[in-house]
């Protein structure tokens, strides 16, 4: 399998040999999907970075957030168990690795799952699906860093609601 994506940008008679050029620039996916890209405000002071457009960092948190949704999705579902929404608030710290260069150095993913239906999985068997979800991720085994799963446990305290929350 092969996948592909296209960078553009353009110096669109910007100074650029003093480093004071616009780092905006886009994504175009297969599909035509064009998404504003830039580097981060933190990375690049304003007004070179666009706040407002995707960064490269947060892209790598969210395609490795999103690789493993998909799996856990799939397994989830293979399990026999309904999931109605999954929401993950991903967290990628940068900062110098063992080698004293600038990377992603981890990647925590916070799952809430909300379960409907009647086979409600254990927390047990969410770890173990999270676990397989994160051995098949491509992303995730394409990365160096180390990802951590953090599911959130809400117990809503009742038996009775047609859904759970779990991580």
């Amino acid at each position: 399998m092969q996948f592909e994506a296209k960078v553009e940008w353009q110096r669109n008679g910007q100074s650029f040999l003093d480093q004071r050029y616009s780092r905006a620039h886009e994504w175009v996916f297969d599909g035509g999907l064009r998404v504003p890209a830039s580097s981060s405000p933190l990375s690049v002071p304003l007004p070179m970075s666009v706040a407002d457009n995707v960064d490269p960092e947060e892209a790598l948190i969210a395609a490795t957030s999103s690789c493993h949704m998909l799996f856990f999705l799939s397994i989830a579902a293979k399990r026999g168990h309904v999931v109605e929404s999954y929401s993950d608030s991903a967290v990628g710290l940068l900062e110098k690795n063992g080698e004293g260069r600038m990377a992603m150095t981890n990647i925590t993913l916070r799952p809430q799952i909300v379960f409907g239906g009647t086979a409600w999985p254990s927390e047990e068997d969410i770890a173990a699906i999270h676990h397989e979800a994160h051995e098949k991720c491509y992303v995730a085994n394409s990365l160096k860093t180390e990802i951590t799963i953090e599911p959130a446990i809400e117990p809503d305290g009742s038996d009775e609601l047609p859904e759970q929350r779990l991580g």
